[in-house]
Order: structure tokens, then C-alpha cells, then sequence
């Protein structure tokens, strides 16, 4: 009698018969390889943990908060974010997080970096450090600006650290500053090492001992020694002042965006480890300030064109009481109102996006269908009337109009959310306007009119046929040019 099969499984089933022409084997070596692709994931996981980590913990952090003004300026919410930028001969705050350990470094350059709230662009503002600025005396928060003592500018990080920086520059320019940063110059020559170098153009020969410099005229890739050297010239090349000197670190600054940008350095690990790396180990910033934060920053400015990062000089003369120190100038104030209102202060160059350029497309809107705001900036009265009188004749409805005691340059036409295409119906009468979106709005187009703003112009799909009436205000001159240079501009320009 043949012996029953016995079943080989827990439920006392026998198996299941395989299909014919199908292996019973097991396949080990799938095993193997599903087990390896998981000790690897979990490796590569770790590995991104340690350096994030490591990147992390090469940030030194002070706590200055302590130390700042009681009235500062307003923090717009889900606004604009400005960051000040110190390069120092100093690693500020060396292992140590007190703020008081931040004095008697050297502020070699400073700059202000303004990101739109939408992210279209960024506006970075070097300071010079001859500057006469007011500051409170002795770095001290608590006395009142009416007592702030005209100083040098680069006399506050020296005796009071970020903290009377920012004191100092929120207090003479209504900028809220979100953020600090300070980089010490070994940072600054690793971080060009490990771009592989950074382009720059030389009109003339440089010949600067001090700076440990020499370069013939023309087009060179400098390392991070040389390029230390470069930004710091000054004595030996142009007029030997600190303006000539931002207008080298400015070009310098354009050439690290488009080689950053040529060379696709987010997308290279190799690279971005060993500039960040650098960068790092160099660097003191605000408590809040991050590995975390920078990368949100960075991911948000992304799709900036280069087209749309400027550099500006604070506009500034020679202090009467010293040839040797410049004061700021009125196109100063220019400059600040720019930056607290979130407008750019330099036109899109024609690498900038479409966007930029709002009336290239055909209008949508008809003008009946806006209502319009017209603020005048100008203190001239009759200006907004004029105005008013130019845009009711091509058919736009409910002109109103206002004024404020700000004194821009230019137009800036701001609209509601949903609001964009009235409102480059309504720039399209503005030659020369600026477009910004103001959430604060709703269906009203506000225009706010500033020093040298052009006449009003026909706009292409304008109502009925009367003629534009003739302006009776006059428009005055804009208070000051500012000049902008902007990263996408040729190196040796």
C-alpha cells in the first residue's frame, strides 16, 4: 500500500503543485541583491545625514537680539526678505555663541540683500565703509536717534558686532534686516577654489603689493588667493577708494552667479559639498539662521533670472568736513523707499523672464473694467489730476486719485491677487512703470507716480477717439540716478 503524502506546511495543506514549466526554485540571489540595494539605501541615507550634519554644525550662531533697538522697523508678514551681508578679516564669534565676542572685528564689506516677496528678483546693496552715517553712540540700543552721532560706518560692527550694524542701518533706512550672515575671508577663498575658479577682466595692469596681487591687463580665472586679492584692491588701482573698489567686488560678484550658473553647481554634488563646505566653516550667522533656512532660500530664488539680481551703490558725495569720507545723497532715500516698498530698482535686462515684460502680450482687460488709483509721490500739485484727465479719456472707470509723502522715482502700478492682467492694461499706459503685486488690493490698480515719471501714453485697446489733454503739472526730475548692475552683464562692461 503506497504511503499518503504528508503535508509540510502549518495549516496541514499540502502544496500546491507548481505549474508545469515553471521553476520551484528559489532564487537566492535576488535576495541578495534586494538586501544589498537596501543596506545601500540606508547607507546613502546616513552619508546625507552626515554631511547635513556636518554642514550644519560647521555654522557658528550668535544671539544678538538682546542687543537690538526696541523700535525697529515693521516686519512685513509672507514679505520680503533682507539679509545683511559682512565680509570680516575676522572669524566673528569663534566658538562661542555670546554676542559681546563679535566686537573689535573689522567689517571689510557690507552688503544688504533684498528678495522680493514674490522671489522675480533680488536687489544686493553694497554700503561703503567710508560712509557718515548716524549711529547710536557707543553701540547703545536704548538711546533715543534723536541723540545718534554722525560716525563712520564701518565703526559699528568694529565696536558693537552685527547687532550694531543692524541698529545702525535699520535705524538711518527703515529696512527691516531678517537676517545675518558674516563671512570671513578664508571662507571666501574656499568657496572660489572650489568653483573652480571665478572669471574677471582686468582693464588695466594690477600691481598692488598690499593685496599680494599682480595681473596683467585682460581676462583671467582667478583662485581663491588671487580672487582674496582682487576684491580687496584698492589703493593701487583707480581712484584708490572704497567706491572703486565695490565696483570690482560688484563685477566679481556677477562673474560667481554666471560661473555658479555655467557650471550647474546645484546639480554637482562634488562641487556643491566642497563650496558649501567651504562656505560653512566660514560663517556666523543669526540663531534663526540655518543650514534649513538657507536651503529654503536658496530653493526659493531658484528661478530668479540672472537678468534680475542687481548690485547698487548706495548713492553718496564727499563729506564736507573730511575729503577722504562720503556722505549719502538724496538718491539714497531713493534707493531705501525702493527696497521698504519691494520694487526693483533696476529694469529687467532683456535676458529677464517674460514676465518682465508685461505688454508684450496682447490686453485682455478692457480699461471700463478697471478701477484705478492714482497716487501722487511727486508733491507736485495737479499731478494725479493730469493723469486722472489722460486715462478717463481712453474709457477707464472710477479714477481715483491720492497722495503720499514718499518721494520714488518713477511708476509703479500694484494689483490685487487675480488682478494681473488689468493692471498691465494699465502699465501699458505708463512707459517705463513697474509691476508688483499687493495683495492688500482686491480689484483696485493703485499707480504711484514718483519723480521722472514719463507722460501718458494711448493704450492699444484705449475707448473712443477723444485726443490725450495736455499735462499742466510739471514732473520733477528724478531726485538721483542709481546705477545698477545686473549678473548678467558682460564681466569686462
Amino acid at each position: 500500500m503506497a504511503e499518503e503524502p504528508r503535508p509540510d506546511r502549518a495549516d496541514g495543506n499540502l502544496p500546491r503543485a507548481a505549474p508545469a514549466g515553471v521553476s520551484t526554485r528559489r532564487h537566492p540571489r535576488r535576495r541578495r541583491i534586494v538586501a544589498v540595494g537596501a543596506v545601500l539605501a540606508v547607507v546613502a541615507a546616513s552619508a546625507v545625514g552626515v554631511v547635513w550634519w556636518r554642514l550644519n554644525g560647521n555654522i557658528t550662531r550668535v544671539d544678538v537680539s538682546g542687543a537690538l533697538a526696541s523700535d525697529r522697523p515693521t516686519k512685513v508678514a509672507e514679505g520680503p526678505l533682507n539679509i545683511l551681508l559682512i565680509g570680516s578679516d575676522t572669524r566673528v564669534g569663534e566658538g562661542t555663541s555670546d554676542a559681546a565676542s563679535v566686537s573689535g572685528a573689522r567689517s571689510d564689506t557690507t552688503l544688504v540683500a533684498h528678495l522680493s516677496a514674490d522671489r522675480r528678483h533680488v536687489t544686493v546693496v553694497s554700503i561703503p565703509r567710508d560712509s557718515m552715517v548716524r549711529m547710536p553712540p557707543h553701540c547703545d540700543a536704548k538711546v533715543p536717534k534723536a541723540q545718534w552721532t554722525v560716525q563712520q560706518f564701518n565703526a559699528a560692527f568694529s565696536m558693537g558686532g552685527p547687532a550694531c550694524t543692524i541698529n545702525t542701518i535699520e535705524g538711518d533706512t527703515g529696512v527691516f534686516i531678517d537676517h545675518f550672515a558674516v563671512v570671513d575671508f578664508n571662507g571666501f577663498k574656499g568657496m572660489v577654489d572650489a568653483l573652480g575658479g571665478v572669471p574677471v577682466c582686468t582693464p588695466k595692469p594690477i600691481n598692488d603689493p598690499k593685496a599680494h596681487l599682480r595681473l596683467p591687463a585682460g581676462r583671467h580665472v582667478l583662485d581663491g588667493e588671487q580672487a582674496l586679492g582682487y576684491v580687496r584692491v584698492r589703493y593701487t588701482e583707480g581712484d584708490g577708494s572704497d567706491l572703486g573698489r565695490i565696483k570690482r567686488q560688484q563685477a566679481f560678484l556677477s562673474s560667481v552667479v554666471q560661473e555658479a550658473t555655467r557650471t550647474s553647481l546645484l546639480l554637482r554634488p562634488d562641487k556643491l559639498y566642497g563650496f558649501l563646505d567651504a562656505a560653512t566653516r566660514s560663517l556666523t550667522t543669526d540663531e534663526s539662521l540655518g543650514l534649513g533656512e538657507m536651503r529654503d532660500i536658496a530653493t526659493s530664488v531658484q528661478d530668479t533670472g540672472v537678468g534680475n539680481i542687481a548690485f547698487v551703490t548706495v548713492p553718496t558725495e564727499t563729506y564736507p568736513q573730511d575729503p577722504n569720507r562720503v556722505q549719502w545723497t538724496g538718491a539714497a532715500a531713493t534707493l531705501w523707499t525702493a527696497l521698504r516698498q519691494d520694487r526693483p530698482v533696476a529694469r529687467p535686462s532683456a535676458s529677464a523672464s517674460p514676465s518682465a515684460t508685461p505688454t508684450q502680450a496682447a490686453l485682455t482687460v478692457s480699461p471700463a473694467d478697471i478701477r484705478v488709483l492714482v497716487v501722487n509721490a511727486t508733491g507736485v500739485s495737479g499731478l494725479a489730476a493730469d493723469i486722472a484727465a489722460a486715462l478717463r479719456v481712453q474709457g477707464f472707470a472710477g479714477v481715483t486719485t491720492g497722495s503720499v509723502a514718499d518721494r520714488p522715482d518713477g511708476v509703479v502700478v500694484a494689483y490685487g491677487t487675480g488682478q494681473e492682467e488689468a493692471a498691465r492694461t494699465v502699465a501699458a499706459a505708463f512707459p517705463g512703470s513697474t509691476s508688483k503685486e499687493d495683495a492688500t488690493l482686491g480689484q483696485t490698480v493703485r499707480v504711484t507716480v514718483g519723480a521722472g515719471a514719463k507722460a501718458v501714453v494711448e493704450v492699444p485697446n484705449r475707448l473712443g477717439s477723444q485726443p490725450l489733454p495736455t499735462p499742466t503739472a510739471p514732473v520733477p526730475a528724478p531726485t538721483g540716478s542709481i546705477v545698477a548692475r545686473t549678473a548678467d552683464q558682460d564681466i569686462c562692461s
